[in-house]
């Protein structure tokens, strides 16, 4: 079966040629982002937000982040997200599952950096004699990356509970935090911790999460803004 070719629906997600991809690849892409459309219905998001939303159920296969689970904006993520992109800010990862899942090409274009540091040696070695878990010494470790830059979260309630308490010191101020881990322990609490902050943030509802979730949003957010950018030059 081929991919619809609904001009109604805005993929801001380029073209096979632009994304290094096959038309047989696109094309697939396409499809399932109509099969998406057509099982979810009606929803609350604005048409940028959904953009997102639907890759992260493109990347899961899980409706629930549009549902019990879903997917929580601040009301400046989308446009903190394209000001740091535009400054070529860094994006910080919790844990290499996340930074490995995030787009190289979408990555080289841009010109940016993207960094973890879960298996720094020294943050493995001061895991263990302070008793602290290696994704929120790699966040300190990387402050100085997040500060003005983008954190994604994916695994680590601890690395999200980390950057909340350097925001809420004034030692950090990101232009935007995404934070979505998964787990039964303060995954929850650290997501509601996050939703209390007045920054530009994304985050979810419940326990669901990961890295494939976390790496879509950016993903997702980098693909607007090359979009956005291209559309532009075109005018």
């Amino acid at each position: 079966m081929g991919y619809s070719n609904n001009s109604n629906i805005d993929y801001n997600s380029g073209s096979a040629k632009g994304r290094d991809m096959s038309t047989h690849s696109f094309g697939i892409e396409r499809q399932s982002f109509d099969i998406i459309e057509s099982e979810i219905g009606k929803h609350d998001y604005t048409k940028d937000q959904w953009v997102i939303v639907r890759r992260v159920i493109h990347a899961t296969a899980d409706f629930d982040f549009a549902k019990e689970c879903k997917i929580i904006f601040h009301d400046n993520a989308i446009e903190s997200a394209f000001l740091a992109f535009s400054k070529q800010a860094y994006i910080v990862t919790d844990v290499e599952m996340v930074l490995h899942g995030i787009n190289k090409k979408s990555i080289a274009t841009l010109n940016m950096n993207c960094i973890c540091y879960i298996n720094d040696p020294q943050c493995i070695e001061d895991s263990k004699k302070l008793e602290k878990t290696r994704s929120e010494l790699a966040i300190q470790k990387a402050a100085d990356k997040i500060n003005n830059g983008i954190v994604v979260i994916g695994n680590a309630p601890t690395a999200l509970f980390e950057v909340i308490s350097l925001i809420k010191e004034k030692k950090l101020s990101p232009f935007l935090v995404v934070g979505i881990p998964v787990g039964f322990v303060s995954a929850v609490e650290s997501k509601y911790e996050l939703s209390k902050l007045d920054i530009p943030y994304i985050t979810n509802s419940g326990r669901k999460g990961g890295s494939s979730a976390a790496s879509s949003i950016i993903n997702a957010l980098m693909l607007m803004y090359i979009a956005n950018q291209t559309n532009k030059n075109k005018k």
